[in-house]
């Protein structure tokens, strides 16, 4: 059994904590927000969250203006893996809360879903401070970048150069309160636009901005972290991938299908593409929390094989299932095996 922490209780963390239900290798056991924590080392029920909306409200949770720090240093040796959920705004935040799990001494897996090309780069050079901390830190592991990105890797094989990468996602929701930090993501995206300028804005000037566009955002040619990715797994220059999308933040339905094109020169001189496209009914939050999960247990094989420091989703293939000798039973026979491997030496 997996032990998560969620860092943030939003759209995507109480989504995501209704899904751990659904996933017998996963137990949440922890989760913060701007004002205070909750453990509880048994398991924590997805509906008690979403039901209470914030941390603070749920019965026995901590209160604390610096949750992140205070839940990890009561309780870091209990949790396996951390995933956090919180807003990407602006780009520096998500790194230097990365700095801050280095500093607290926790030792394990960290997934996040981070967006920006700038905030991933922030990562990749925090790599050696988590491999000397004894992390292993995945990013990017979202829908895109992550779950497309990966396709992208995978689609690459077939070709000896790839031309063009080109993701077109579609989401829809049914008010933009339920993913505001999302919505923030994606409006820092417009002409005119920028990270700084969107986490300053309130709620209200979110609100008149989506009006003038009828609650529609159309985005293209974005500052989206697939192209630094693929770039680093070697996949092609990041000049090659472009991200763009269409949010309707009043809508469920999805306004297109979400794609991913791959067009590339075979060994014998073919030019060809190929396509990935989600289905409909899959909701933002299936497309993120599900491939985070997913790189989750590859973080945590990877883990136990000695594997630490910062990779992205283009470089490890996300887990479904658990294989028969699970991640955490290969740590306990390394533990087992210590002591007689010190005695030999």
């Amino acid at each position: 059994m997996i032990n998560v922490a969620i860092l943030g209780s939003g759209g995507l963390g109480q989504n995501m904590a209704l899904l751990i239900e659904q996933k017998k290798e996963f137990k949440l056991v922890g989760i913060c927000d701007r004002a205070g924590y909750y453990f509880n080392e048994n398991g924590i029920d997805g509906l008690t969250i979403k039901k209470a909306g914030q941390v603070e409200k749920i019965p026995g949770a901590v209160l604390s203006s610096n949750s992140i720090k205070d839940l990890i240093a009561a309780h870091k040796n209990k949790i396996n893996a951390i995933f956090i959920a919180l807003p990407n705004l602006p780009n520096e935040f998500i790194p230097n809360v990365a700095t801050e799990l280095v500093k607290s001494g926790y030792k394990g897996v960290v997934v996040d879903a981070l967006k920006r090309t700038r905030a991933v780069e922030m990562i990749k050079e925090l790599d050696r401070d988590f491999k000397a901390s004894d992390i292993l830190y995945l990013t990017g592991c979202g829908a895109t970048p992550g779950l497309l990105t990966a396709a992208a890797a995978l689609a690459a094989q077939s070709f000896v150069e790839v031309l063009d990468v080109t993701i077109t996602f579609g989401v829809g929701i049914s008010n933009w309160e339920t993913y505001k930090a999302t919505i923030r993501e994606d409006i820092a995206h417009l002409e005119g636009f920028n990270p700084d300028i969107v986490s300053k804005m309130t709620d209200k000037e979110i609100e008149k901005e989506l009006e003038k566009r009828n609650g529609v955002l159309e985005l293209h040619h974005m500052e989206h972290a697939d192209d630094i990715m693929l770039e680093f797994a070697n996949v092609c220059p990041k000049d090659r991938v472009t991200t763009g999308g269409v949010v309707d933040t009043r809508n469920p339905k999805k306004p297109l299908s979400t794609n991913v094109k791959i067009t590339g020169r075979t060994f014998d001189g073919q030019i060809s593409t190929h396509k990935f496209v989600l289905g409909d009914e899959t909701t933002m939050a299936a497309n993120v929390n599900g491939p985070i999960l997913g790189y989750m247990k590859s973080g945590m094989w990877l883990y136990s094989l000695g594997v630490r420091g910062t990779l992205t989703s283009a470089q490890v293939m996300p887990h479904f299932g658990v294989a028969k000798e699970s991640y955490l039973e290969v740590q306990e026979k390394q533990k087992e095996a210590e002591p007689v491997l010190q005695a030999s030496r």
